[in-house]
């Protein structure tokens, strides 16, 4: 019979420094998680991917045991890697940060395409070049 799942919980924290300080220890303590154990795993499966703020989607059995997904870097991350930028636009319709080029959104799209519910690079494309323009990057052929 398998295991009946408690709550699923979805968290983002930043690749290879996950610490029991809020939000993780917030989430994970009323759920009865081992916090450390959690954070140990996390942190060596992360450790490549250092400097990226990553999703995490955890699943709490009622037994009190876990198993957790760790998906790729955030879209928001990745465009302001490619564009070279700190942080999006405070309004997007009026002011640009940053360019984006058809080469760099698809190597986005490339490495964002599993978390995405498309198959199609090219919708992919669209999808994160959706993300770029709320963020007020302009994407340039």
């Amino acid at each position: 019979m398998p295991k009946r799942i408690s709550q699923v919980i979805k968290l983002n924290i930043a690749a290879g420094k996950g610490t029991p300080a809020p939000p993780v220890g917030t989430a994970l303590g009323p759920a009865g998680i081992n916090m450390m154990e959690f954070l140990k795993k996390f942190n060596e499966m992360t450790a490549p991917q250092m400097g990226y703020v990553l999703p995490v989607e955890i699943t709490v059995y009622e037994d009190r045991s876990y198993s957790f997904i760790v998906k790729q870097p955030l879209t928001t991350e990745l465009i302001k890697r490619a564009a070279g930028i700190d942080k999006g636009a405070a309004n997007p319709k009026s002011q640009k940060v940053g360019v984006l080029t058809k080469e760099k959104l698809r190597d986005v799209a490339k490495q964002k395409m599993a978390d995405l519910n498309t198959d199609d690079i090219e919708m992919a494309m669209r999808i994160v070049a959706g993300s770029a323009r709320n963020m007020g990057v302009r994407i340039e052929d």
